[in-house]
């Protein structure tokens, strides 16, 4: 069994570049917006069902979901929210758990962005947190994503607060500075936290 680091934070909070930077040094990665998009890639049967429930609306041209489309419907209605959950979460948990039994490595990068609140945590060995303040995440998600704030609020107030996220963390990277300025600083961070969790995992399987 493969030590699992969990790696969470907000909308915005620069996951993406920590685990980025993990994967550099040759650690595997199982994120869970890929095996999101895995299950719902064209022709498989849980878009099918979507489609069945939502209409032909929330797919674009080529057969594959529309994203933004479906947002925007389950965001303003949380039955159609909570029936797309239901639907969704134990198919891309079950995944998840797969692609995590058959990891080799020592240790595997487990990138979550909703790692507290759908309770992954109880998988997980330790929590790296990735950190930023509030203003950063509204400013970083709306010049990435072209949103507009109000949607970006509604995500981020459909996570967990940052005071609750940081309870969590055995781990903490602030990612507050520009990434042009603080990649050295990550990449020794990153690196210290590699060797750190080599160690712990070597504990674990002796």
């Amino acid at each position: 069994m493969t030590y699992i680091v969990g790696l969470t934070g907000g909308i915005g909070s620069g996951k993406s570049t920590i685990a980025n930077l993990f994967a550099e040094l040759g650690v595997p990665i199982v994120d869970a917006d890929i095996v999101a998009r895995e299950v719902v890639a064209k022709d498989t049967p849980l878009l099918k069902k979507i489609t069945e429930h939502f209409g032909k609306s929330i797919l674009l041209e080529n057969g594959e979901l529309n994203r933004p489309a479906l947002r925007q419907l389950i965001f303003a209605n949380e039955a159609e929210k909570n029936w797309l959950n239901g639907l969704l979460h134990p198919a891309i948990r079950k995944a998840m758990l797969k692609q995590l039994s058959t990891q080799t490595a020592p240790y595997t990068l487990f990138v979550v962005p909703l790692l507290i609140e759908n309770k992954l945590t109880e998988l997980c060995h330790r929590v790296l947190v990735v950190d930023v303040s509030p203003e950063t995440q509204l400013m970083r998600a709306a010049k990435r994503d072209k949103n507009n704030f109000e949607q970006i609020r509604q995500i981020m107030n459909s996570q967990v607060n940052r005071t609750e996220r940081l309870k969590w963390a055995t781990e903490i990277i602030n990612n507050d500075k520009e990434l042009a300025e603080n990649l050295p600083h990550l990449k020794q961070k990153v690196l210290e936290l590699h060797r750190f969790y080599l160690q712990q995992a070597e504990r674990m399987h002796v």
